[in-house]
């Protein structure tokens, strides 16, 4: 068949992976001689020569790639035979268009964990990877990706080291972030390198906290079956209950304190390594380490100091972000010296520069499936295939638990968690993560910038000004239609009504929303439903004390004021608050309309006693669904009216009906009733909703999302009216998948249709249904 001479361009994740060395041993096999070199824009080049069916049998074996690359596109040109002789890897060009992938970091391999606990060179050295693991994204610093590129520069390698690196049969080859303890970054223990694993194995057996610098940050690590040491970290983080996340060194340790099924502990074995949210069971934790909650989040080792840690430690650990409230992980040391004086007793650190923070992600089952509640290390840069035009965009996101995203050449590339930009240090994390990811993807200036339609928050201020400094088009986006947009642009498809349930968002008529049903069809885009609003008196004083939204509801609901102020003192409500509670609500003074579905949940949470003060975002909601996991719902009535053109899900009616069983029935019944409730509610509007128009599916997203019972509640009905059901399964339900939503929505060009006339008025209403 004759000599031909190829050159082929390879897009997708295939710098970092250990593609070039595949592609090297895939060509020798064959007999084809010719090169392989990494471009500036995270693609390969090959240049490939030799009998046309070698090279068709070299282009079928790029089918079957190293286990972390992903092929996404192969171009091929023919060029005349040169007669070059042997195959090579050459060095890296800048050169290149856009459209690479960059590879997340990755957990240690099995072959390098038995490299760092056996009798290797590697032996005990906490920084062992090779090309099948080990970081990416958190040391990358510009493409191509190369060791000179890296934070791994200042790590020059030993003899050794360079040896296995420029050995093809070697799986270390061309490996950029080769280390070994000759060279290699080192560990010290309150500064001394000295038994530096073997002291701090010691620390947390003492019951001592540990600040651990990892891969993407640090963690604050003590023993998890320590009261007193979790009691000490909460008191030092002034995390009063907030959940911590733990590390065990196998799933035979889960099974000690945590419920899992075949699919969570393939999740929790992936080279991804998320955290995962279990069902917690027996009573070996601390009490301290997610109080109030049936759940526990749990991760396994995914980095050599880790293993090294189970090694000579035999319990779980606390494993928690050593970040201050609010503010970014502490990555330089220096800073985790200063800033974890007083909290950490010891520090466990590296010299190994941290390129970009990139915190764990965390992954749990909701409704049968599984949903990121943050989107981060393991999966970032990562991007999402979706064609939307032409110009790139950038995504701000809302203002807390953000991520940004940003669109080029039909993917978008949601960021790293980045948190809640309300403080000037997350604020600079944000504005040094968008340059980071955009210099990484080669992405120029946005023509359009997308934001929320909030006008006071700091993202939709810092959208305005990018947008006014590089002439770009300025796209405010409504929370929830981001919300709704993000599961139909994973989805890849044009039509859904949507159920965003969630604590709040900037409607469109400038009211708090939260509650909402959506339609999206035909390029257009209209608020079908909602909850019935009610007042929250005191504004965010009412989202910190949910009992004012219990009486919000009560008042709404006719209930009289003497026994309204009965019900408020017996569930500890001072008088002083109580008087000020009904003035605002008789006089509409501080207190806003809302059709928040966090909101009332952490009503009946505050009611039922579960909940009355919330110190972290969620509390009393996530409080109310570990109380209802071991109720047994009944079917109350549900009203829905029509009032302004809008299906309105009457929670008044609801709460009223709750305070009745309440009387009787188990607070875990209750508690599960009013889940119920709103997922029948909810899903009776959608479907409604979705007949009128002939849509075909149903989407539910918004954090409400991660509640299990309600998401697989509200699936049952929508599947059983014949419909298709889907959740956001690749970005969070949550506020960390807006983004992706805002750049869907400034890319489409969606039309969004006048939101229903006044609800709050209940004059303005129509026939119930």
């Amino acid at each position: 068949m004759g000599v031909e001479r190829r050159r082929l361009r390879i897009g997708g994740t295939v710098q970092g992976v250990g593609f070039r060395p595949f592609v090297y041993r895939t060509a020798v096999a064959r007999g084809l001689s010719g090169s392989v070199r990494n471009l500036g824009d995270a693609g390969v080049e090959v240049l490939i020569e030799g009998e046309v069916e070698a090279l068709d049998s070299f282009l079928s074996a790029l089918d079957e790639p190293p286990p972390l690359a992903r092929i996404d596109s192969i171009s091929v040109e023919v060029l005349p035979p040169t007669g070059e002789a042997g195959f090579s890897i050459v060095g890296s060009s800048d050169e290149g268009k856009r459209g690479g992938a960059i590879p997340p970091d990755t957990a240690i391999c099995d072959r390098c964990v038995a490299d760092v606990l056996g009798d290797s060179r590697y032996h005990g050295y906490w920084a062992t990877s090779c090309t099948n693991c080990g970081p990416r994204f958190t040391v990358i610093e510009s493409l191509p990706y190369d060791r000179p590129r890296t934070s791994m520069r200042d790590f020059p390698m030993c003899d050794a080291c360079k040896a296995e690196y420029t050995d093809p049969s070697d799986r270390r080859y061309h490996a950029q972030t080769i280390a070994c303890p000759e060279c290699g970054p080192i560990l010290t223990f309150d500064g001394s390198p000295e038994r530096a694993i073997e002291r701090a194995i010691e620390a947390l057996l003492a019951g001592r906290i540990v600040a651990i610098k990892g891969i993407g940050g640090t963690h604050l690590a003590c023993d998890a079956t320590d009261e007193d040491a979790v009691q000490r970290l909460r008191e030092r983080l002034s995390r009063p209950t907030q959940p911590f996340a733990l590390m065990a060194a196998d799933e035979s340790m889960i099974r000690g304190f945590a419920a899992f099924d075949q699919d969570e502990l393939r999740l929790l074995r992936s080279p991804q390594r998320p955290i995962v949210v279990l069902r917690r069971t027996g009573s070996v934790l601390s009490a301290g380490i997610a109080p109030g909650l049936h759940t526990v989040g749990v991760i396994l080792p995914y980095s050599g100091f880790h293993y090294l840690l189970f090694a000579g430690f035999d319990r779980p650990l606390v494993m928690t972000s050593a970040n201050l409230h609010d503010r970014p992980m502490l990555i330089e040391n220096r800073s985790i010296e200063e800033r974890l004086a007083g909290i950490a007793d010891h520090l466990l650190l590296h010299d190994r520069r941290i390129v970009a923070r990139c915190d764990d992600s965390v992954v749990r089952k909701s409704a049968g499936r599984f949903v990121f509640i943050r989107r981060s290390r393991g999966y970032v840069p990562e991007g999402l295939e979706v064609d939307l035009g032409d110009e790139p965009i950038l995504a701000l996101g809302p203002e807390t638990g953000l991520t940004f995203a940003l669109y080029a050449d039909g993917r978008v590339t949601p960021s790293q968690h980045i948190g809640s930009v309300d403080n000037l240090e997350t604020y600079g994390f944000l504005l040094e993560a968008i340059d980071h990811l955009r210099s990484l993807l080669g992405i120029p200036d946005p023509k359009i910038v997308a934001c929320d339609l909030h006008p006071r928050f700091m993202t939709s201020r810092l959208a305005a000004e990018m947008a006014d400094g590089s002439s770009a088009r300025l796209v405010p986006v409504q929370h929830h239609v981001a919300h709704l947009l993000s599961v139909i642009g994973e989805a890849g498809i044009d039509s859904a009504v949507g159920i965003v349930l969630d604590g709040y968002g900037y409607g469109l008529d400038g009211t708090a929303w939260g509650g909402e049903i959506i339609a999206a069809s035909g390029g257009r885009i209209e608020r079908v439903g909602a909850l019935s609003p009610i007042r929250l008196p005191g504004g965010d004083l009412a989202t910190r004390y949910p009992l004012r939204v219990a009486a919000a509801l009560l008042a709404a609901g006719g209930t009289p004021q003497g026994q309204i102020e009965r019900y408020l003192a017996e569930r500890g409500l001072p008088k002083d608050e109580i008087r000020v509670v009904l003035t605002q609500l008789e006089r509409g003074l501080n207190a806003p309309y809302t059709t928040s579905a966090g909101r009332f949940l952490d009503a009946v949470a505050a009611w039922l006693g579960i909940c009355r003060e919330r110190t972290y975002e969620g509390e009393p909601a996530m409080r109310l669904e570990a109380a209802a996991s071991s109720g047994t719902p009944v079917e109350i009535d549900v009203p829905i009216a029509v009032r302004g053109g809008l299906r309105l899900i009457d929670v008044v009616s609801v709460f009223s009906a709750l305070i009745k069983l309440d009387k009787g029935m188990s607070r875990a019944d209750v508690a599960a009733t009013a889940q119920d409730a709103l997922a029948r509610g909810t899903a009776g509007a959608a479907i409604a909703a979705a007949r009128e128009r002939g849509i075909r599916t149903v989407a539910f997203t918004g954090g409400v999302a991660y509640n299990d019972a309600i998401a697989s509640r509200i699936r049952q009905e929508v599947e059983a009216a014949g419909l298709g059901f889907i959740m956001n399964e690749r970005v969070p339900c949550g506020d960390g998948g807006v983004a992706f939503g805002q750049a869907v929505f400034a890319g489409m060009d969606w039309e969004v249709l006048e939101a229903g006339r006044d609800v709050a008025n209940p004059e303005d209403s129509g026939p119930d249904e």
